[in-house]
């Protein structure tokens, strides 16, 4: 890396500049569910990460701005999806409304969580602990039931959508 396209700043007061940084990280995409009062609700979120083997333990984080969060912030369980590289228009229809997760290809799970078919990977989780986080809250999950298949994920990386292809 040339050092003269390197820019330093302060992430105090440039927070597009950290969002810009942070965008350089590129992530898996997630959409977690719910059953809500209302029925099933989703969110979109590309802040997970695995925490424990023993016990099976995974976190995300969602914003507190989020017109969404108080269906999660309030949740005791939780199914964390991640999506495959064929499934971006499931993140479109989600991002649409806190309801349009009826428009996907799901099913209720043994205990009425609501599992989006065709996922990579999904996990079932029971609420174990929250941790504030500024502007976000970190949600930890205790997984009680994980499903998997292989395929290519659907990444993230500085504000666009993109696929991981093995060279």
């Amino acid at each position: 890396m040339d050092a003269s396209t390197l820019q330093t700043f302060d992430p105090g007061t440039d927070s597009d500049g950290f969002r810009r940084a942070l965008g350089s990280f590129a992530t898996g995409v997630t959409v977690i569910t719910t059953d809500g009062p209302e029925g099933p609700v989703g969110i979109v979120a590309n802040s997970f990460a695995s925490v424990s083997l023993d016990p099976p333990l995974v976190l995300w984080s969602p914003a507190k701005s989020s017109k969404r969060f108080e269906h999660f912030a309030g949740s005791r369980r939780f199914a964390i999806h991640v999506l495959g590289a064929d499934q971006r228009d499931i993140c479109a229809t989600i991002l649409r409304s806190k309801t349009a997760i009826s428009d996907v290809p799901m099913h209720l799970s043994h205990c009425g969580m609501p599992i989006i078919e065709g996922a990579l990977a999904s996990f079932e989780c029971n609420l174990e602990a929250t941790h504030d986080a500024g502007d976000h809250v970190i949600i930890i999950g205790r997984v009680t039931k994980a499903h998997h298949s292989a395929g290519e994920p659907l990444v993230f990386h500085a504000g666009k959508y993109g696929e991981f292809k093995e060279g």
